[in-house]
């Protein structure tokens, strides 16, 4: 395909998408974004099933074991009492989350020999930053002397949230120490004859396959972000309060089972509000419920069943995708909502509620299957792709609403310069309201050019209607007619109004006007043909009666226009015409035998039941008009509809005010010619007359194309059975054109 064309087929879509790309990626790299990409992140943790792990238990000192005791720092003996009680049940491994670096009497000294005498101990060793470079607060002497030691800090995101954990730090003397959590899920995994190995030519580390990764300062929703140490993304089992815990108090009175602790990790740490040992984490925040937080023992807890089951039973770590995968992922989203608003373009409030029916499922899509990836292990973004979406459909509104802007500029050079005329003449008709008179409308339509516009590059359409249009005004002005409105291919012109004059013949001046309409159509179509376009028909409809007429708007916009039931019936009445009719209402009808001695040309009178009329109306299918003013008649050809080579199945299905109806039938085509086809119908219900009517060719014989191409077509006379009706083709494609041409017996004339 030609790129000139293919770039102006999907403009919209080119420009938006990485417009709207680029704009996404700025804002998240400025870090706007990411409060909202913490919180979306944590909502879905929250969604996941919560899930308890029996291998990890809590010992925990909370508010009635502080009254109990009568104070808040406890005594090194009691310490000394439930490490002995729990070790002697043999727990894989004991943490100590209590900061221990000067005694506290009594009990100092025996709390000294358990430290000795527990080689499943690890006490703990807090720096006062993230990444443990800088002072320390000292590990109890003892436990540091032994090396049974891990650093216990949580790393707070500026929201003040614990998402992420350290599993390594570099300590102020240069020595690789591990986390609180990772010593005692080592210790644990060591019984499984599990140990961490290195990953080849990678700064990364594995446990029995699972691989740990250090996090990097732009993963996930981080822009930034201080990724110091060996930091990784705590994969939350849940809220506060899931893990096991038991009182300070259950363990000092026994009232624990005498295997409670066996082959568990046993941690111990305050639980109590009033010991500031508190954080906030993704479980904190609930959307109808005040924020609870979470016990820093909680947290360890949380981060050592991470390494445990991820390292036992394949849990999947929270990974991320690398920053070029993530841009791609917004350009894929931005490029979705491009194309969903630029296929879903027409104008129309039934379209707009399409498209935002369509970007909403599509959104919701995104949502929750970046949730479904994050239970897969993955953190995707989620706010920047949804931005993009929104913002590339946005983009291509808005660059359509700027073409639409410049088209209705190319038509305003097409209003009547006798309403600019009337409204500087007198300041007074600047006015807004209007007056009640009777005036005749006409209003003109091409036949099938909505859906030859869909077919047509947009500067083609704006082309064929330009051409048309400049003709077709020239014609009104002759007639002194008033062009009210271009409604795309439509035009509406009011004669009688603003200016009238005594006897005003503004009926036999609609009637000429649109006998030479039709007439200047023969040179409408050979230009059209000289410049490469399909030929057009169109039809005319014309009605006079008593509307308002004057401005209509407000101080900001106003608009001369007319207003009525007359207005309304005008265009039901061009509704029923094919291309090259023009039908005159009743009205229009008398009021020119009353005004005028002239002789009408009508080819045909019917009665028709026009939508949102009471009762039926005479309509009059003009072909010319005579008397002392004009002498104007259309040409009319026979065109004998000529048998077929062989009947031609198709489906049908009636129009409803431009709308598909339910029911679908099937019939036959039987004889054409080149604007009409003989049709026979199989089902017992008639078709009325004047009902429009859209078909498709069903036989195998014919090309893809034509079978897939919709034809519409009228219903212009019932025919010699009450299955039979003569049908005049509306709106047909070239290529079907062309097929039926090729149906017709060869031992005849052909099209």
């Amino acid at each position: 395909m030609n790129l000139k064309k293919l770039w102006w087929q999907w403009r919209g879509v080119a420009i938006a998408t990485p417009t709207a790309t680029i704009l996404v990626v700025l804002l998240r790299a400025a870090g706007l974004l990411q409060p909202l990409e913490w919180r979306t992140y944590d909502q879905y943790l929250q969604w996941r099933p919560e899930e308890t792990d029996p291998r990890i238990a809590i010992v925990g000192i909370d508010e009635q074991d502080i009254r109990e005791l009568g104070q808040a720092i406890i005594p090194d003996g009691i310490y000394a009492e439930v490490i002995s009680k729990l070790a002697q049940q043999n727990p894989r491994a004991i943490g100590l989350d209590i900061i221990r670096d000067v005694p506290v009497e009594p009990g100092h000294t025996e709390l000294e020999q358990v430290f000795r005498s527990t080689p499943n101990l690890v006490g703990i060793r807090s720096t006062l930053g993230d990444n443990a470079e800088r002072d320390l607060i000292d590990a109890a002497p003892t436990l540091a002397e032994l090396g049974q030691i891990g650093i216990n800090n949580g790393i707070v995101d500026n929201d003040n949230t614990i998402r992420r954990g350290l599993l390594m730090v570099t300590t102020p003397e240069g020595d690789q120490a591990p986390s609180f959590a990772l010593y005692l899920a080592l210790l644990y995994l060591d019984a499984e004859g599990i140990g961490p190995e290195p990953v080849d030519n990678t700064d990364s580390w594995q446990l029995n396959g699972a691989v740990f990764r250090p996090l990097e300062a732009n993963d996930g929703g981080y822009v930034r972000a201080d990724a110091g140490g060996y930091q990784t993304l705590i994969n939350y089992r849940g809220g506060s309060e899931l893990i096991e815990t038991v009182p300070l108090r259950a363990v000092l009175n026994d009232e624990i089972a005498d295997d409670w602790a066996t082959d568990r990790i046993i941690l111990i740490g305050s639980i109590a509000e009033s010991l500031k040992d508190r954080f906030f984490v993704p479980h904190s925040s609930k959307m109808l419920a005040l924020p609870k937080s979470m016990a820093g023992v909680e947290i360890h807890a949380n981060i050592t069943s991470q390494i445990i089951s991820a390292a036992l039973e394949g849990r999947a770590l929270i990974r991320t995708w690398s920053e070029p995968m993530e841009i791609l992922w917004i350009f894929l989203w931005a490029a979705l909502g491009a194309t969903i608003t630029w296929i879903q373009r027409d104008p129309g409030k039934r379209t707009l509620l399409r498209q935002m029916a369509l970007l909403v499922a599509v959104a919701s899509i995104l949502v929750l299957g970046a949730y479904a990836l994050l239970l897969a292990g993955w953190w995707v973004p989620v706010i920047p792709p949804l931005m993009a979406l929104v913002g590339a459909a946005s983009g291509v509104n808005t660059y359509l609403a700027r073409s639409a802007s410049q088209i209705r500029r190319t038509f305003s050079r097409y209003l009547s310069d006798q309403i600019v005329a009337n409204l500087l003449e007198n300041p007074d008709n600047l006015r807004l309201g209007g007056e009640i008179r009777k005036i005749t409308i006409l209003t003109s339509d091409l036949r099938g050019f909505t859906a030859l516009s869909e077919q047509l590059p947009p500067e083609k359409v704006v082309k064929i209607l330009n051409l048309y249009l400049g003709y077709m005004s020239d014609v009104i002005n002759d007639y002194e007619g008033v062009i009210d409105e271009f409604m795309g291919d439509g035009i509406l012109v009011i004669f009688g109004a603003p200016n009238t004059v005594a006897n005003d013949n503004h009926p036999d001046r609609a009637v000429a006007c649109a006998i030479a309409m039709q007439q200047a159509m023969v040179e409408v179509n050979a230009a059209m043909r000289a410049n490469g376009f399909p030929e057009q028909e169109m039809g005319i409809g014309i009605n006079t009666g008593q509307v308002v007429v004057g401005n209509i708007g407000s101080e900001k916009r106003t608009k001369y226009s007319v207003i009525g039931g007359a207005v309304n019936l005008t265009f039901r009445i061009e509704s029923y015409t094919t291309g090259g009719q023009i039908f005159i209402s009743e009205d229009t009808h008398q009021e020119m035998d009353t005004i005028n001695n002239h002789r009408l040309a009508i080819q045909s009178k019917l009665e028709v039941y026009p939508k949102g009329i009471k009762r039926p109306i005479t309509i009059y299918d003009v072909t010319g008009i005579g008397g002392d003013f004009y002498n104007l008649s259309l040409t009319t050809e026979e065109l004998p509809l000529e048998p077929l080579i062989e009947t031609i199945p198709i489906e049908y299905v009636a129009l409803e005010n431009k709308q598909v109806g339910a029911q679908h039938h099937q019939g036959s085509l039987h004889k054409l010619s080149a604007k009409t086809a003989l049709l026979h119908i199989k089902d017992v219900e008639p078709l009325s007359i004047l009902t429009n009517i859209k078909l498709t060719i069903q036989t195998q014989t014919a090309p893809l194309e034509v079978r897939e191409t919709d034809i519409y077509a009228k219903v212009q006379q019932q025919g010699k059975t009450e299955q039979e009706y003569v049908i005049t083709f509306t709106a047909r494609s070239p290529a079907v054109i062309a097929w039926l041409n090729q149906q017709i017996s060869p031992t005849l004339s052909t099209l």
